[in-house]
């Protein structure tokens, strides 16, 4: 299990969170997500981000275990270029992380 970061405020830090996050999800899905937190590939994670939102809401609705991941990956992907959303998705994501790692367990 990782240890997770956190400030002096007590929130956690983003990009541990989502490196563990990426254990959590399809080994296929984690590749993808490490090549779209790079630099030069905003162009491509802003509509993946949105897009990943998108599936993840509308394939809760038929398929709650298979399209649950999207939506926090989608999230995570987002706040990497709107810095305001840094601080409660990492809260999002070590909630997520916890509850995951607690059912492994």
């Amino acid at each position: 299990m990782h240890g997770a970061k956190t400030s002096m405020m007590g929130i956690p830090d983003f990009h541990e969170e989502v490196d563990r996050f990426q254990d959590h999800i399809p080994t296929w899905v984690g590749r993808n997500v490490n090549w779209l937190r790079g630099e030069r590939v905003k162009w491509v994670r802003v509509p993946t981000g949105v897009a990943l939102i998108g599936c993840g809401v509308l394939g809760f609705l038929p398929l709650p275990l298979v399209g649950i991941w999207m939506l926090p990956v989608g999230l995570a992907l987002l706040a990497h270029d709107i810095p305001r959303m840094r601080s409660p998705i990492a809260r999002l994501l070590h909630f997520t992380n916890r509850k995951i790692e607690k059912r492994k367990s």
